[in-house]
């Protein structure tokens, strides 16, 4: 293994700690008990996969971010301590370019197109671990809190997989109670995007649009108060840096 440190030219942050990203993207591909598909799923699988690996690639390519209130994250890095990043459901297009190369862990469900998903994202470098709200979702939560415990970071679409949109899930929490990892909510807001009909809103950004990140404030999950407590105050952060960004 090539042992190399190196930042990443979008975001500024340092790629994944201790690999490079030919490394990363390497050990990308998808974890757990995927089920079996036949000839004509995996014929499937392995077209929307390349279409989709090809959209984000070439569209990712040509946009250009401003980042704020990385300090926090900043520090994070620069100590080596495993992170849980938060973010809606819709961001997951401009979350996967953004983020590329990092070997973060991030759910996929057991479905179909849980497989595909994972698919797309083991090409950018991301590690997909096997759950869901429905089918193994205790599994895999605590598949990412023994990812915490040896230092990988790990993410969540907070308001995934099924909705309602922009409503965050208690999974975050949890983790972060139990390994003592900040969960660092962020928000992206492309310029110019299509928006799709479905549940979540999902966004495609427009070749070449501005976006802008905005990261918000650490939360560290503890005891001294319940989970009521910390959903309010998840939600509310969540909801802060999004407004945040629509208004600019």
């Amino acid at each position: 293994m090539r042992i190399v440190w190196r930042r990443d030219s979008a975001t500024g942050f340092p790629l994944d700690r201790g690999m490079s990203s030919e490394v990363s993207a390497s050990r990308g591909a998808p974890v757990g008990s995927a089920r079996h598909f036949d000839r004509r799923q995996r014929v499937k699988l392995f077209l929307i996969g390349l279409l989709g690996w090809t959209l984000i690639r070439t569209i990712g390519s040509t946009l250009r971010y401003r980042t704020e209130g990385g300090e926090d994250l900043q520090r994070f890095k620069d100590d080596r301590t495993p992170v849980i990043y938060s973010f809606w459901h819709n961001q997951i297009f401009l979350a996967t370019v953004f983020w590329r190369f990092r070997n973060i862990a991030v759910i996929t469900s057991h479905h179909f197109d849980g497989e595909y998903i994972a698919r797309i994202i083991g090409k950018f470098g991301y590690q997909a671990v096997r759950g869901s709200a429905r089918r193994g979702g205790a599994e895999a939560l605590l598949q990412l809190r023994s990812r915490l415990d040896q230092g990988q970071d790990v993410a969540f679409t907070v308001d995934g997989p099924r909705g309602p949109i922009y409503q965050v899930k208690r999974g975050p929490l949890w983790l972060s109670r139990r390994t003592g990892a900040p969960i660092v909510p962020f928000h992206m807001q492309p310029k110019h995007f299509w928006q799709l009909g479905s549940w979540d809103e999902f966004r495609i950004p427009k070749p070449f649009s501005p976006v802008l990140v905005k990261i918000g404030q650490p939360l560290v999950v503890t005891d001294r108060d319940g989970d009521d407590f910390w959903m309010a105050r998840y939600q509310g952060e969540m909801k802060r840096i999004q407004e945040w960004c629509e208004s600019r």
